[in-house]
């Protein structure tokens, strides 16, 4: 059960910093909760008690989002609805509204935010990967000096590892900036315990632009989550597709690559299967929704992995 003594709604930065000042060391910066009420449910030690919680969805900065054919801004308060919801988002992050649909449900994903998603910092969180697919940027905000000073760095360096951030003290994840991608195929891959309300055991974000023709892979970006301390960019993934033709030989060896890469404390040689699994479904199905020509990809392989 969680329990707090006051729950505080500013309707600005300024308030939200002043009321972080006041409360130093008895707050928790909350949004949409939909972590914090089932991290207080599991009882860890009894009652869960934080004597102030600070709601900043009410922020109208940080409910903004700015979305062009270059790039997107997004508000750390943005539900996550909004990857569905928002026609212009969702063409600019085309692995956007498949992470959605696998994230959570209605319900959650209207009350979850994108920058909640990040701060917590989840091994296995749906939508760091979609953006660091993008080169997301996070933008930080501290009040100095009466003033507010900002500072931005990578989304990969901001997450540091399970629960880990770069977030110090004082500071406020304010926004999101990144790639807008509208000529890209997207792809979300994910697996996970149940079929409902699906926690990640692995998640792969995939987007792939072609040449005119639909045979040749001008670029591709690709992130995975679940198989180690935190997300990954697929760099060497990347750069082994970028000017090659699209064929089945060149994705099966793509799909390879990663493999090596599980590091998870458990069930390894399962999610080795079904990186490899995802990296072919994901690369096919992004390939296909960027205009990929019917006779570069075999019958077998998009059958198999449809």
């Amino acid at each position: 059960m969680l329990i707090c003594d006051e729950y505080i709604t500013p309707s600005s930065l300024a308030d939200a910093f002043a009321a972080m000042t006041r409360h130093r060391g008895r707050y928790r910066v909350v949004a949409g909760c939909t972590d914090t009420l089932p991290w207080a449910r599991e009882g860890r030690a009894g009652d869960v008690e934080i004597p102030v919680l600070i709601d900043v969805s009410r922020i109208p900065e940080l409910i903004a989002r700015r979305v062009d054919d270059k790039r997107v801004r997004l508000g750390a308060a943005t539900p996550v609805q909004r990857f569905l919801d928002v026609p212009e988002l969702a063409r600019a992050l085309p692995a956007g509204p498949r992470c959605a649909v696998w994230f959570a449900d209605d319900q959650i994903r209207e009350q979850a935010t994108v920058g909640g998603n990040i701060v917590n910092a989840s091994p296995a969180a749906d939508v760091t990967p979609c953006l660091i697919a993008h080169d997301a940027e996070v933008e930080l905000a501290r009040s100095e000096n009466g003033a507010v000073a900002r500072r931005r760095m990578s989304l990969t360096d901001f997450v540091q590892g399970p629960g880990r951030t770069a977030l110090q003290e004082g500071e406020l994840l304010t926004a999101i900036e990144c790639d807008a991608l509208p000529a890209y195929g997207g792809s979300f891959e994910k697996v996970g315990h149940r079929r409902s309300l699906v926690i990640s055991v692995v998640c792969l974000a995939a987007l792939v632009k072609l040449d005119a023709q639909g045979r040749r892979v001008e670029d591709a970006r690709l992130s995975i989550a679940g198989i180690g301390p935190k997300p990954l960019r697929l760099s060497e993934v990347e750069n082994f597709l970028r000017g090659a033709p699209l064929d089945t030989g060149r994705l099966e060896q793509a799909a390879e690559m990663p493999v090596a890469l599980v590091a998870s404390r458990t069930r390894q040689e399962y999610r080795r299967d079904v990186v490899r699994g995802f990296m072919l479904r994901g690369l096919v199905n992004a390939a296909k929704r960027a205009g990929a020509d019917p006779a570069a990809l075999s019958a077998e392989l998009e059958t198999a992995y449809a």
